[in-house]
């Protein structure tokens, strides 16, 4: 028997948004549920030409008591979640449709990747992988008032599927989370864990380079905490240093997040990009291959820019191995570049040089 869907969401004036996230999903949501948390504009109107049923929620600067409500009210087999400005483009969604019929009582939820910013032609710029799909019996929860996330439920099978969802917004809401977040520490007092994590993200994201460098250091101090949030915090924190000027910061940063972890491929092309910077080409062309060699790693649930997993290494390695006097080794590396980028103006350009020097 075919699993039922059932698409949860939260909406707040969502009028110019809402109906493209809707029809993006046409024939694999068996129900709409919108939980709506006090609109002015034609929201409801939108979700109700679309057969959602929607719901009045009386806002708590909550949000994951907000989401927790919307899964309350599903009646299907599985839970999907998105925000209104979310999309699944024509083939993630046929592949969508074909996990719907793999959905065996044996899978509680399922894992997918998630597109936050692409290219003028639709390419993954910086992608992650969340929790997106789960059996409504499981028992998950959301947990978190602002950076809310879907704890992972504790038995069944979780399912990683290759169908990307893609976030469209581009609105600033760190004012609205700090709000939310100094209400929550008002009331439950303490920051740390998630709590301080998302302090320092808060800051990061309203260019308080400085206080969200002391968030994330303390974070990285305390005993324990999610492997995924410690990776963050360091490659954050090193491009806090960055921006303020602490080049030993930095390293420090990066090479720290081998605490927790092999090396990825983000972390090794930063580490090239410090070197090359001091004119250090060696060791800069060897994180650059460190890069290469550990870009098919599992990264895991952190946000992570494609082009550390495909161009961008082979690109710099090409300036650096011409810094060295290997100009084949840079024309290979350029075209390796290419492959991802075929037609990108600097490469191009790149190759034409790099033909020209061969040739000579």
């Amino acid at each position: 028997m075919t699993a039922t869907i059932s698409l949860c969401m939260i909406v707040r004036d969502e009028e110019e948004t809402l109906g493209g996230c809707l029809a993006s999903v046409q024939g694999l949501a068996d129900e709409i549920i919108i939980v709506d948390t006090g609109s002015v504009d034609g929201t409801r109107r939108v979700a109700e030409a679309y057969n959602g049923r929607v719901a009045a929620y009386d806002w708590q600067d909550d949000f994951a008591a907000a989401r927790n409500y919307a899964f309350s009210l599903a009646n299907g087999t599985f839970i999907l979640w998105l925000d209104a400005d979310d999309r699944i483009a024509g083939e993630d969604l046929k592949k969508l449709l074909a996990l719907k019929r793999e959905l065996t009582a044996e899978v509680s939820g399922v894992v997918m990747p998630y597109c936050l910013a692409e290219d003028a032609v639709g390419r993954p710029l910086v992608a992650d992988r969340r929790l997106r799909l789960v059996r409504r019996e499981s028992g998950c929860r959301w947990s978190g008032r602002v950076h809310e996330y879907l704890e992972f439920p504790r038995k069944g099978e979780i399912r990683v599927w290759d169908a990307m969802i893609r976030h469209t917004g581009r609105a600033d809401h760190s004012r609205r989370n700090l709000r939310i977040l100094r209400r929550w520490i008002a009331e439950e007092p303490g920051v740390s864990g998630r709590r301080l994590l998302w302090y320092a993200h808060i800051c990061y994201e309203r260019g308080h380079y400085g206080q969200a460098a002391k968030g994330y250091r303390k974070l990285l101090l305390e005993p324990s905490g999610f492997r995924e949030d410690r990776l963050i915090a360091c490659f954050r924190l090193a491009d806090c240093c960055r921006r303020l000027g602490d080049g030993r910061g930095r390293l420090e940063s990066l090479l720290g997040s081998f605490h927790y972890g092999p090396p990825q491929a983000d972390f090794c092309c930063q580490l090239g990009e410090w070197f090359e910077e001091r004119a250090d080409w060696r060791t800069a062309a060897y994180w650059y291959t460190q890069a290469i060699a550990v870009s098919g790693l599992d990264t895991g649930l952190r946000p992570v820019a494609s082009a550390a997993l495909t161009w961008l290494p082979h690109a710099r390695l090409a300036a650096v191995c011409l810094r060295l006097g290997d100009a084949g080794a840079a024309y290979r590396h350029n075209e390796q570049a290419l492959r991802h980028l075929p037609d990108d103006p600097g490469l191009l350009g790149n190759r034409a040089r790099l033909e020209a020097a061969l040739r000579s």
